[in-house]
């Protein structure tokens, strides 16, 4: 793994050691402070050639193209939630992507299932364990954004995301988020609705490197990537993981987001 990560500046593979411990304190003050965490530089020059080599030839043959409309709830109505709500406004989204299925035995399948990595995770989330997620579509994916391509408003289904940037664009691909917008027992419509209208003064943004490790509250944290210009198209690789073994996606999530099921 040493070929792969700067496990030299980011020792992830020496956990409880005196380095270890001081890089899991400064990602949770992140946390606190940004509602994200970010390791730059963690993947290895040659390693982020090696994966793009990999997922190249997959994403150009095999790729899923997922375009379509949606409100950031990826669901037709909300229960209590008028279907003319501005909450519920339509976003479009469009990128390709390669599934878990499809990255078996590479770079990115190997960080993901590193075991040190969920170890390392779960102390920067105050989590007891976390566990790779079971659904073989689902589990990792690579995304492409091409020219005039974005990923649009919404919230993530797990409580952090985990995201591997493996290719900036020519331009464009700007992460922009609200940190903490609802909680679990406060989805803040209203506020939700600010956001989609862009009224919001708290939403923040920031422009991640090639090889950066990006870690941010996702469920709770509404975000969008900007349109991408250019002939360079962005490539992240997506990372799920869960506090509980054996999580899946139902076989409508699959076809929504994968265009099929496992």
């Amino acid at each position: 793994m040493r070929d792969i990560l700067n496990l030299d500046q980011y020792p992830l593979d020496k956990p409880g050691s005196a380095g270890w411990l001081a890089l899991v304190a400064r990602c949770k003050a992140d946390l606190v402070a940004e509602g994200m965490f970010n390791l730059e530089g963690l993947l290895r020059p040659g390693a982020i050639d090696r994966a793009m080599d990999e997922v190249g030839p997959i994403m150009d043959r095999l790729s899923f193209l997922h375009k379509r409309s949606h409100n950031i709830y990826f669901r037709k109505e909300v229960p209590g939630l008028a279907a003319d709500h501005p909450a519920l406004k339509t976003v479009d989204t469009i990128n390709h992507t390669v599934c878990g299925d499809q990255l078996e035995q590479t770079v990115i399948d190997w960080i993901y299932s590193w075991p040190q990595m969920a170890v390392f995770l779960a102390a920067c989330m105050d989590k007891t364990s976390l566990f790779t997620m079971a659904d073989p579509l689902a589990r990792m994916n690579v995304m492409r954004y091409g020219d005039g391509e974005a990923l649009n408003w919404h919230f993530d289904r797990s409580e952090f995301t985990t995201t591997l940037l493996l290719q900036e664009p020519s331009g464009g691909g700007e992460f922009l988020y609200r940190t903490d917008l609802r909680s679990d027992s406060d989805p803040n419509y209203d506020g939700v609705a600010a956001v989609l209208e862009g009224r919001d003064p708290a939403v923040k943004s920031h422009v991640l490197k090639a090889g950066t490790l990006n870690v941010f509250k996702g469920k709770n944290t509404l975000h969008k990537v900007t349109t991408c210009q250019g002939l360079q198209s962005r490539f992240i690789a997506v990372f799920s993981y869960y506090e509980r073994p054996g999580v899946r996606f139902n076989r409508e999530e699959q076809i929504g987001f994968y265009g099929r099921a496992a």
